[in-house]
C-alpha cells in the first residue's frame, strides 16, 4: 500500500510541474509563432491546462480502466468550479469583461446538457466519443473565427500579460514544450497505477478515486495558474481557464476516452456527479453573465457557494471511501 501512495504523490507532484512547463512553452511558443494573445489565452492555455486530465484519461483507458478516466474527467470540473473558482473568488471578487467568455458559457451550458443524453444510454461508446469530439473541432474553429473578429477582447491584454510574465525564446519555448509533454506521460502513468491499486485496495471503484483524488491532482495546474493570473489582477484569464478546461474535458477528454475503450456509465454518475456538475455550471454562468443589469462578476458569496457545494460533495464521495462503497 505504501508503494501505492508513495507513486499518487510523486505523480501528481510531477504532473503539476510538468504541465506548467508545457503550457508556459506552448504559450510562449505560439506567440513567436505569431499566434494572436486571444487565441493562445483560449486555446494554449484553456485546453492546455487540461492536458493532465488528456493524458491520464487516456492512459486510464488504454489500461482497460475507463471509469477512472470518466471520473476524472467530470471530477476536473467539479473541482475547476467549486475549488478553484470558489477559492479564488473567495479571495479577491471577479469581475468579466471578456465578451468571448460570454459567448463560451452558454457553449458550455449545451454541452453540459448533451452529455446527460448521451449518459443515459448507459454506456458511451466510439460513437458517442467521436461524436463529442467532432463538437470540439467545430468549437476551436468558431474560437479561432470569433478571434479573429475580435482581436481586441479583454482577455487577450490579460494573456499579453501572462507571456510577458513567462519570457522565453522560441527555442527554450520547445524544448519546455516538449520536455513538458513528456513528463506529463510519465507522470500520469504513475499517477494512474497508483490511483487503481488503492482503489483496489480500499474496495471503492476507480471512478469514485477519478472524481477524488485523480480530479484534484489533475487540477493542480489551474488552481496554480488561476492564482497567479489573480496575483496579476488577470481576472478574465482566470475564468476562461475555467471554462476553457471544462469544454475540453467534457468534450476532449471524455470523447477520446470513450473512443478507445467503450465507458459503462452507472447510474449514479448521471444523479450524483452530472447533476452537481450541471448546476455548478449553470450557477457559473448566472453569477458571471449577471442578471437583471447586474454586470458579470462573481463575489465573495458567490464563490463561497460554489467552494461549499464542493466540499460538501467531497465530504460524501469521503464516506463512501470509509465505507468501502463500490459507485
Amino acid at each position: 500500500m505504501i508503494l501505492p501512495v508513495l507513486a499518487v504523490v510523486a505523480g501528481l507532484v510531477l504532473l503539476m510541474w510538468s504541465a506548467e512547463r508545457f503550457v508556459d512553452g506552448a504559450a510562449s511558443t505560439s506567440s513567436h509563432l505569431g499566434l494572436s494573445p486571444l487565441l493562445i489565452g483560449m486555446l494554449v492555455i484553456g485546453f492546455g491546462t487540461s492536458a493532465p486530465e488528456l493524458v491520464v484519461s487516456v492512459i486510464a483507458a488504454a489500461q482497460d480502466n475507463p471509469g477512472l478516466a470518466l471520473g476524472n474527467a467530470y471530477g476536473s470540473n467539479i473541482v475547476n468550479i467549486g475549488l478553484i473558482l470558489g477559492l479564488v473568488a473567495l479571495i479577491s471578487p471577479l469581475a468579466v469583461h471578456s465578451s468571448m467568455i460570454r459567448r463560451e458559457l452558454p457553449i458550455l451550458g449545451g454541452v453540459t446538457l448533451l452529455s446527460a443524453l448521451l449518459l443515459m444510454g448507459g454506456v458511451l461508446g466510439r460513437f458517442e466519443g467521436a461524436l463529442l469530439l467532432l463538437i470540439l473541432v467545430g468549437f476551436m474553429g468558431f474560437s479561432i473565427w470569433q478571434a479573429l473578429k475580435m482581436p481586441d477582447d479583454a482577455m487577450s491584454a490579460d494573456t499579453e500579460q501572462d507571456i510577458a510574465s513567462h519570457p522565453m525564446s522560441l527555442r527554450a519555448g520547445l524544448v519546455w514544450t516538449l520536455v513538458g509533454l513528456l513528463l506529463l506521460v510519465v507522470s500520469s502513468r504513475l499517477l494512474v497505477w497508483g490511483a487503481v491499486s488503492i482503489a483496489q485496495s480500499f474496495g471503492v471503484s476507480d471512478l469514485i478515486i477519478g472524481l477524488t483524488v485523480v480530479a484534484v491532482g489533475t487540477s493542480l495546474p489551474e488552481l496554480a495558474s488561476s492564482i497567479s493570473a489573480l496575483r496579476r489582477g488577470e481576472h478574465d484569464l482566470v475564468l476562461g481557464n475555467v471554462v476553457g478546461s471544462n469544454l475540453f474535458n467534457t468534450l476532449g477528454v471524455v470523447g477520446l476516452a470513450s473512443l478507445i475503450t467503450p465507458i459503462e456509465v452507472a447510474s449514479e454518475v448521471l444523479w450524483r456527479d452530472w447533476t452537481l456538475m450541471t448546476a455548478m455550471t449553470a450557477l457559473m454562468m448566472v453569477f458571471a453573465l449577471g442578471w437583471r443589469g447586474r454586470a458579470g462578476r462573481i463575489n465573495r458569496l458567490e464563490g463561497g457557494v460554489l467552494l461549499l457545494m464542493y466540499l460538501t460533495y467531497t465530504g460524501f464521495m469521503i464516506s463512501l471511501v470509509v465505507q468501502g462503497g463500490a459507485a
